[in-house]
């Protein structure tokens, strides 16, 4: 977990498969990062465990599943949203699954988010 990053009340970080959260992310509050899944049709019920990436300044917005996936510099995935593959530098994604629904300038990549209050 990188420099200046917030993680929210309630939060599951599931690093099984492995998980590099850059500098500046934000993750609000009740959002789900889930390592892996399991072969449903292997005698075993062995695991797949697969590393989740998400770069510096991204926003994981409240209650938004992140399946294991890349999430470029910069992006967004909305309230909500069901992360099911990679997301972009700058893209902003939301709904079941996420879709891109948007692009974020690269000039608002310049915050510290770790000195917002937390009502204010």
């Amino acid at each position: 977990i990188g420099d200046n990053t917030t993680i929210g009340n309630r939060c599951l970080l599931d690093a099984r498969g492995g998980l590099y959260i850059g500098d500046n992310v934000t993750i609000a509050s009740d959002v789900h990062i889930i390592g892996g899944d399991h072969d449903m049709n292997h005698p075993d019920f062995l695991p797949n465990l697969v590393p989740t990436v998400i770069q510096d300044y991204a926003w994981i917005a409240s209650r938004a599943m992140v399946l294991p996936s890349f999430i470029g510099r910069g992006a967004v995935v909305g309230a909500q949203a069901l992360v099911i593959k990679d997301i972009g530098e700058l893209e902003i994604v939301g709904g079941c699954p996420g879709k891109v629904i948007g692009k974020r300038s690269p000039d608002a990549l310049q915050y510290n988010p770790s000195y917002r209050p937390l009502f204010g």
